[in-house]
């Protein structure tokens, strides 16, 4: 079972173009501001740029979890597909993503502050 919306990642092409557009929607710099992603914490809401998304088209939510694998197990026995097992991503956070009958995509994540 989730413990609620953690973090939206959205795909973008040209990271620095992207960066002042949320930069300024959001009315700070970001926290985190690196070639590989950009992150900003918005009212307790991780909202992420990740320049390294081929081919995703918009914004996936990650829902935190403290089991992420019994969590994908409970999703695909409910009727969803694994499109990224899980998959550690860097200082102890891991990611895994599952679409929905519909095709909808569902991330999950889970790391120090789960």
């Amino acid at each position: 079972m989730s413990n609620g919306l953690a973090s939206i990642v959205f795909p973008v092409s040209d990271l620095e173009k992207s960066k002042a557009v949320f930069s300024a929607l959001f009315g700070q710099d970001p926290h985190t501001d690196t070639p590989y992603y950009v992150g900003y914490n918005v009212n307790g809401l991780e909202i992420a740029l990740n320049p390294h998304t081929e081919g995703q088209e918009y914004g996936i939510g990650y829902w935190n979890t403290q089991d992420i694998e019994a969590e994908v197990k409970a999703l695909v026995a409910a009727g969803a597909t694994v499109v990224s097992p899980p998959a550690e991503v860097g200082g102890g956070t891991t990611i895994a993503t599952v679409a929905d009958p519909d095709g909808n995509i569902i991330g999950l994540i889970t790391g120090p502050e789960s």
